[in-house]
């Protein structure tokens, strides 16, 4: 795969549409993110926010137009493929796997970076160890990054709203993303959540991470 040009957005949609039967919910969209910017996109309910969301990361394929990513059409790839290249995603509503720990639940973000297979951790070779330990680190790193080291051992159901949402981005930020898309992440938050949310993005994006954001039209 070759690297997008410097100069390239890291991501160019031109006239996406997505239709479900006779009903269009997404219509002709246009839309161009820089590389390293922080890009809102804002509607109201039922605007079809999610839909585009949900097709530019590979849950939905497109009715028609063009989706690239890092210089390269995603348009029609399966999820897993699109979270390979480099993007990752939250979602409106929190999908954590709630009977797991937070720190499990970081752990399965990394999936897509891990190279041993089904055998080598059955007989727990050398190389499944190490890259056992760097997925346990990475977990360690991205929890403490989000601000959730002392709930690493609590299941993710029992945390608090706004500590799921955090936790959610956790989980994204460990497939190492170039592009992380968060659906609505503000939802539901006090003003208090939604401050270190913005403080959170914020440093998300010093990472050199792209953020692409949809919200509610307040």
């Amino acid at each position: 795969m070759s690297a997008a040009s410097a100069g390239e957005p890291i991501l160019a949609i031109r006239g996406l549409t997505r239709s479900f039967g006779g009903l269009v919910a997404v219509s002709n969209v246009d839309l161009t993110v820089a590389r390293g910017e922080i890009f809102g996109l804002i509607g109201p309910n039922g605007a079809g926010k999610t839909t585009l969301f949900n097709v530019i990361t590979g849950l939905l394929p497109p009715s028609a137009g063009s989706i690239r990513f890092l210089g390269r059409e995603v348009g029609g790839m399966k999820p897993h493929q699109v979270t390979r290249l480099g993007m990752a995603r939250t979602f409106q509503n929190i999908r954590l796997f709630r009977e797991m720990t937070a720190r499990e639940n970081v752990a399965v973000g990394t999936h897509c970076r891990t190279r041993a297979g089904v055998l080598a951790g059955v007989f727990g070779t050398r190389s499944a160890r190490i890259e056992e330990e760097r997925v346990w680190r990475r977990a360690d790193e991205e929890l403490a990054f989000v601000g959730l080291s002392a709930q690493a051992g609590s299941p993710a159901g029992g945390l608090a709203y706004g500590q799921q949402r955090r936790l959610e981005i956790a989980r994204a930020l460990a497939s190492d993303p170039q592009l992380l898309c968060l659906d609505e992440p503000a939802a539901g938050m006090n003003e208090t959540e939604s401050e270190e949310l913005i403080d959170l993005v914020r440093r998300i994006q010093m990472r050199g991470i792209t953020v692409l954001i949809i919200e509610h039209d307040m």
